[in-house]
């Protein structure tokens, strides 16, 4: 399989199957990173889409400075901002069973263990969801992507002191949010 750099130079002379490969390797990837930005399923399946719409049309800008799928991830990240900033706020009980996943499930057949693991996700995608973007999309890139400050610092445009002392109070504010929710669930 061609590496990145020789799927974009074949992009670029016109080979748009090769733009295919590019979606194959970056678009689950990215889809999570969105998933837990976003905070539901449908809205990031939606900037996904986008993004990889708008990578496309404007893929000759690409400098390659950075990763393809840093610059990428950038394009995902400002419409992500862009529609937040344009959506009305929700309030209804489909839009936050949408934001938090599905109804609970009847798994009485299941072991212990993996109902305390889902209830854990449950209790840190809440979590997640009470940070604001700034925190909650650095902690994403960095605990659940596992970027290093560096990539995270460029992907957001960022200084690197910035993003540690953003990812600093973003993990102050998660672990007093998940305090709380075990409080209020015992």
């Amino acid at each position: 399989m061609r590496d990145e750099t020789q799927l974009i130079q074949a992009v670029l002379t016109g080979d748009t199957d090769a733009f295919g490969d590019l979606v194959t390797k970056y678009q689950n990837r990215l889809f999570n990173t969105m998933f837990h930005v976003a905070g539901s399923r449908e809205e990031a399946e939606d900037i996904v889409q986008e993004a990889f719409v708008q990578a496309f049309v404007k893929l000759d800008s690409f400098q390659g400075a950075s990763g393809f799928y840093t610059w990428l991830y950038r394009i995902a990240f400002n419409l992500s901002i862009s529609r937040r900033r344009r959506r009305r706020p929700e309030s209804s009980v489909d839009a936050i069973r949408d934001a938090f996943g599905a109804e609970p499930k009847d798994n009485r057949d299941q072991p212990p263990q993996r109902m305390m693991r889902k209830e854990d996700v449950k209790l840190v995608q809440q979590a997640l969801a009470v940070l604001s973007e700034q925190h909650r999309t650095v902690l994403v890139l960095r605990e659940i992507e596992g970027n290093c400050y560096e990539t995270i610092a460029d992907i957001l445009d960022l200084p690197i002191g910035t993003v540690r002392s953003r990812l600093y109070r973003a993990r102050l504010q998660l672990r007093d949010e998940l305090k709380k929710s075990i409080l209020e669930s015992e």
